[in-house]
């Protein structure tokens, strides 16, 4: 049987339909693609929305600022030295972007002023921290990616 031009453009694009359909296919069955979205209560979160950018304009507002540095312990976060008084009450989630089994929540417990994350709780790579802590009444709200 003789093939002309026609019949090859034909099988060609039959041959790339195929191509496409096949990785299509793979990746939509694959177990090591993740297709979650970001949070589990991603719509319930967003309604909520309007009360953290409040919550990070009162912490935008305080005469110091959290400040997170890496140590050989761990993890080090620093609140501004005017809570000391009176202990915040609150939240450190840390968000993994790759990995959703790796995200933990750590309640708020200060010595001096300071929190430590220890090293073994924390993997290389980046990590969104989410800080929020009540104080005198306020909301307060603090989000930072960082590389550890």
């Amino acid at each position: 049987m003789k093939l002309n031009w026609g019949t090859g453009i034909v099988i060609a694009f039959i041959a790339f339909i195929g191509f496409i359909l096949f990785f299509v296919v793979r990746m939509s069955t694959d177990d090591r693609v993740n297709h979650d979205l970001v949070t589990e209560g991603y719509y319930k979160a967003e309604l909520a929305y309007q009360k953290e950018i409040d919550a990070e304009k009162n912490a935008k507002a305080l005469s110091e600022q959290i400040k997170i540095n890496k140590t050989s312990e761990g993890l080090l976060i620093a609140f501004p030295k005017e809570m000391e008084a009176q202990r915040p009450n609150g939240m450190v989630s840390l968000y993994r972007p790759s990995n959703k089994h790796l995200d933990f929540d750590l309640p708020i417990s200060l010595s001096n002023s300071h929190l430590l994350i220890p090293d073994k709780r924390l993997l290389d790579g980046r990590w969104d921290i989410k800080i929020s802590w009540q104080y005198q009444g306020k909301d307060y709200l603090h989000k930072e990616s960082i590389r550890y």
